[in-house]
């Protein structure tokens, strides 16, 4: 649905899919890229993408809450589906944690050989976040474009009910 809101409040709107964008795209694709070059020789780097993501991550959940009293109710909106995308996210890294631990497990004890351990790591842990990732950029961006186009899915007008805002195109189904 399109809604009848000021430009200074879709600006808002625009600004935790940019956060997230920017935590996928400079953070786990491009820093992430860059840093697995330096790797052998300096650790630090690759270090800093799981550092950053969480930071970034907690900030979007932790403003998203906030949003619910602080914002209006586009802004708001706007920020809850970047926060239901972020624990999706979170998830996915959980899911990968495990299967790296699983993995180290079968390696240190039940003696699994390590490119064993590599094909499970990488099929099951990292192979999900990585199509994780272009999938969320994909709908980050669409989020995006909505939030400047004054638009929500209708899914989301429908979970948090509308206080009043003037509809200006009801969307097709």
């Amino acid at each position: 649905m399109k809604f009848q809101i000021s430009d200074k409040e879709s600006h808002s709107a625009k600004l935790p899919h940019e956060i997230f964008l920017t935590n996928m795209i400079a953070n786990h694709v491009l820093w992430f890229i860059a840093s697995l070059g330096l790797a052998r020789t300096y650790w630090q780097p690759l270090a800093l993408v799981p550092v950053v993501s969480i930071i970034l991550l907690v900030y979007i959940l932790w403003r998203a809450r906030r949003s619910r009293t602080q914002d209006s109710w586009f802004v708001m909106c706007h920020w809850q589906i970047c926060a239901d995308r972020s624990r999706m996210f979170i998830a996915m890294l959980t899911i990968a944690l495990g299967v790296t631990a699983l993995g180290w497990l079968a390696h240190s004890q039940f003696k699994l050989m390590k490119e064993a351990v590599y094909a499970l790591i990488g099929g099951l842990g990292i192979l999900p976040i990585m199509v994780t990732v272009l999938v969320l950029i994909l709908m980050e961006s669409d989020a995006l474009h909505q939030a400047a186009q004054h638009k929500l899915p209708d899914r989301i007008a429908l979970k948090y009910p509308n206080p009043g805002v003037p509809v200006v195109e009801e969307l097709e189904n």
